[in-house]
């Protein structure tokens, strides 16, 4: 087993976390059935804080994954009984969390965990991957510590600094953490989301939080009901997470960046209305800031090396196995190649393990690829090939671990890789998640690129880049100019060209009953600012906090966290992002190459093949074949059985003739299909009232 790191961190590991506040009290065995619903995230330990109704003293109790040992630990946050033994008590307050072990399975990282005064308790969800640099800091204050866990590190952070903790933290995470003396609950998520976080207001007032949608399905007031007009958006635009709104109506996520202060007393006394339409008040406690960077090229390229070499240094910190996803792309590449440099140096006794997800045919098969990376770092490679026989019997799993419908069978695929390492015994991954929307790697910013240009009266260097486009893509001057009028024209013009050219993205889908969504039709991209913008960076920086990455994140956490796998993303290191959102834009993108600086930054550490690479595939399935070539009749099937189920919201001509001239060619292959038949399956796996 690869001991990566060279430093033992105690205690560290990825959870499922639950909690409520009731208005006046609900059974303490409902936190339990909470967090059973995401046993997966968790099933090495559980554990349960519990405040009745009558009383100001909390209750700890562990559940039946609890071990035995704990129970019996030299610990203050120990466990006095199992939750069953509570049975139907009333319960005023309550938080639930589910452990996966990363390191050291002794009782000192079990949670709920509490300070040694029994003051502040804390559920977590997550890593914060400068602990031990944090807790010589607090240890400096005075603080001592009876752990080495990062929880215990946020306890103290947060005795210390109050919410200006969150700043200070260098990690991924999502917990819920309340103090005993002043009656309030402090919920918070990381910078860009990558740990999840929900809540939901009950009809009678009562708040409940979660990692996942599902677990509130076991509360009392449950509905499932349809949020219309972010079904719209998947539907006809394919994006999701871009709100703190969800597809289920009255299910809100705290976003990344974001906190929330729960005075406890107060939610309980005050009347509904003060929450309509079921929101609470948000803070903001990280915005995305360029560091501005005056150096050269060469410089910068070489303070990107430096800083991507440290996020993957810190995201090394385990004892166990830490293996990593491998597409064959720069940016799996680029991780592999240097976590293989990093674990040589540490003296790693094992040769790290990477996962792939290949195809049989031939044009999305990334094999090749996959296999230069593996012949320059001679790791141990594993590959997977997801069976289209499979994909429909799997697809009501992941959408029932993605909560929410998801956009196209990529995702079977990442769901192939995570269960391949969890066979394997790996329970750390890193994955190359955030790296195209900080570096400008998706070919939609050569149209902010050209905008930019033209913008700025550099007509020469627009007709070079078209030309550089045209070399190195295989773009006319005409699929140019379309790039460059999205940026440029107006929306209601667009929204014309985008019907005479029958794109799958409009306003006004003719497959789409949009008045039974509820809201007026528009393109959401512009309510976030990111349908039209002036510059790379403004497109980076939208892509990386609202509407691209987020929803990345979400399909990644699911997919991960059902096999029991941590997965960690190197490139979303904040320090790596400012660095690289500051630069100049033409250091990311120029010439027709995205990610300049990557690919002179890992010059000697990738392979040139690969550091050479002008095609994009990524965790792909033959989709296109298996829809027209291998099953159309089945598509056909599941189509129909999505229309009917939608209540009228899918147009059952119109609908039927999208798939109908994909799979004769007469339109080009799109996604669109998959989002209709998996929008369906989630509504009938969730119960989902659609309003009809």
């Amino acid at each position: 087993m690869i001991k990566a790191g060279g430093v033992r961190d105690r205690s560290i590991f990825l959870c499922g976390i639950a909690g409520f506040i009731a208005r006046t009290s609900w059974p303490a065995a409902t936190i339990g059935a909470m967090t059973d619903l995401v046993r997966h995230r968790g099933p090495d330990d559980e554990g349960f804080l519990l405040l009745p109704e009558s009383g100001n003293e909390v209750q700890v109790c562990g559940g039946s994954d609890t071990p035995d040992v704990v129970f019996h630990a030299e610990i203050p946050f120990r466990p006095e009984r199992r939750l069953a033994a509570l049975g139907d008590e009333p319960v005023c307050l309550a938080l639930g969390h589910r452990r996966l072990s990363i390191v050291d399975l002794s009782p000192a990282g079990h949670q709920p965990m509490g300070t040694a005064d029994r003051r502040y308790w804390i559920v977590y969800n997550g890593e914060i991957y400068n602990h031990i640099e944090l807790r010589t800091e607090l240890e400096g204050l005075g603080h001592r510590f009876r752990s080495h866990s990062d929880t215990e590190v946020i306890l103290a952070a947060y005795r210390e600094w109050g919410t200006d903790c969150l700043s200070r933290f260098n990690g991924m995470f999502a917990f819920l953490l309340y103090d005993s003396i002043e009656q309030k609950l402090f919920t918070a998520r990381d910078r860009f989301g990558v740990k999840p976080l929900y809540y939901w207001i009950s009809p009678r007032g009562d708040l409940a939080f979660a990692s996942e949608i599902k677990q509130f399905i076991v509360l009392p007031g449950w509905r499932a009901r349809l949020n219309g007009p972010r079904a719209y958006d998947f539907l006809a635009w394919a994006i999701s997470d871009h709100t703190d709104e969800t597809l289920f109506a009255g299910v809100y996520q705290v976003r990344g960046g974001e906190f929330v202060l729960v005075d406890i007393n107060r939610f309980r006394d005050d009347s509904l209305d003060r929450y309509s339409p079921g929101r609470l008040r948000h803070e903001t406690w990280y915005r995305l800031t360029p560091v501005p960077f005056s150096g050269s090229f060469d410089d910068a390229a070489a303070e990107f090396r430096a800083k991507l070499l440290d996020s993957v240094r810190l995201r090394l910190r385990a004892d166990v196995s830490v293996g990593s996803c491998l597409s064959g792309g720069l940016d799996s590449s680029s991780i592999v190649c240097l976590m293989n440099r990093l674990l040589e140096e540490q003296g790693a006794t094992e040769l790290q393990k990477t996962f792939s997800a290949c195809a049989d045919v031939a044009r999305f098969d990334e094999r090749k690829w996959i296999d230069i990376v593996v012949a320059a770092t001679g790791v141990e490679a594993h590959h997977t090939y997801p069976l289209f026989e499979n994909l429909f019997d799997e697809s009501q799993a992941i959408t029932w671990h993605q909560d929410e419908p998801f956009g196209s069978t990529s995702i079977y695929a990442q769901w192939n890789v995570f269960r391949l390492a969890a066979e394997n015994r790996v329970k750390v991954m890193l994955d190359g998640q955030g790296a195209d929307e900080l570096l400008a790697g998706y070919h939609s910013y050569f149209g902010v690129y050209l905008a930019s240009l033209l913008r700025a009266g550099r007509f020469g260097d627009l007709g070079s880049e078209m030309a550089a486009m045209k070399r190195l893509h295989g773009y006319s001057y005409f699929n140019s100019a379309e790039y460059l009028s999205h940026q440029v024209l107006p929306e209601w013009l667009k929204n014309i060209l985008s019907r005479m050219l029958g794109r799958t993205a409009s306003v006004q889908p003719p497959w789409l009953e949009c008045r039974k969504l509820g809201d007026s039709p528009r393109n959401p991209l512009v309510a976030i600012g990111a349908s039209k913008t002036g510059s790379v960076r403004d497109f980076s920086i939208s892509q990386l906090t609202a509407s691209n990455l987020q929803m990345l994140l979400h399909w990644e956490d699911r997919d991960s966290m059902a096999h029991s796998v941590e997965s960690r993303v190197p490139f979303l290191d904040y320090r790596l992002v400012e660095f690289v959102v500051g630069l100049p834009d033409d250091y990311k993108l120029s010439t027709g190459i995205t990610k300049r600086v990557l690919r002179a930054g890992m010059s000697g550490i990738l392979p040139d093949q690969i550091r050479d690479r002008m095609d994009k595939l990524g965790f792909v399935t033959p989709e296109e074949v298996w829809l027209r070539e291998r099953a159309p009749e089945l598509f056909r099937r599941k189509l129909k059985e999505s229309i009917e189920i939608c209540g009228g919201i899918l147009k059952p001509g119109e609908a039927s003739a999208i798939l109908e001239q994909m799979v004769t060619g007469a339109k080009k292959f799109h996604f669109l299909p998959w989002r209709m038949i998996n929008f369906g399956e989630w509504i009938r796996l969730f119960s989902v009232d659609v309003g009809t």
